[in-house]
């Protein structure tokens, strides 16, 4: 594995243990001479990120959209910084990039991306690994709500699997080395759908 794409805030959040997880993640792929890709700002866990990774000789790639760049967020000393015309370009690109993708704490935005990257692996767009970064259960919750889903039967549970889940950097990405896709259809077969509406 070369790289890994990271997901995570552009805000330091409320408790040092999320800054802490931050430059731990950016040490160990540094450490493992994996290439760090993430947004490209200088904002928040971002920044740390960034900065621990560099900091303690690794490769850090930013994918930036113009109109973030332009409002002075980019981080200035990464190894590589690209921009993009536009947010769909800039996660194509982080994607095309990278061989796996992991998200530590976040907002939205954080959401939004390893949502739509995990979506891309149920669909079998790609193969490579999802996971979260659950730093002292942030994750939990979240979770919780796709053990429902699986439940109320929008989600198989083997593609739920493939959403891995660690406490620590180094877990999360050894978890990732021999991982394989299965290979499952999203959808319940027409059959089944077509008898249960008529039981």
């Amino acid at each position: 594995m070369k790289s890994l794409c990271i997901f995570l805030g552009a805000n330091p959040g409320n408790d040092e243990k999320y800054a802490k997880a931050a430059r731990d993640m950016g040490r160990e792929l540094a450490k493992r001479n994996i290439t760090t890709i993430y947004g490209g700002s200088d904002m928040g866990l971002m920044g740390i990120l960034a900065e621990s990774a560099l900091e303690a000789g690794g490769k850090v790639i930013g994918v930036i959209p113009e109109s973030l760049a332009q409002k002075k967020v980019a981080h200035p000393m990464l190894t590589q910084l690209h921009v993009t015309e536009s947010m769909h370009e800039r996660k194509a690109l982080m994607a095309e990039l990278s061989d796996g993708f992991i998200a530590m704490p976040g907002g939205i935005g954080t959401m939004d991306e390893i949502f739509e990257i995990f979506t891309w692996a149920q669909l079998g767009f790609h193969s490579k690994p999802c996971g979260l970064l659950n730093v002292d259960g942030y994750y939990d919750t979240l979770l919780k709500f796709l053990s429902s889903v699986v439940n109320e039967g929008f989600l198989k549970s083997v593609h739920k699997d493939m959403l891995l889940t660690a406490d620590s950097p180094a877990k999360i990405i050894d978890s990732f080395a021999g991982y394989e896709a299965p290979v499952v259809s999203k959808w319940v077969e027409k059959a089944k759908v077509e008898t249960s509406k008529h039981q």
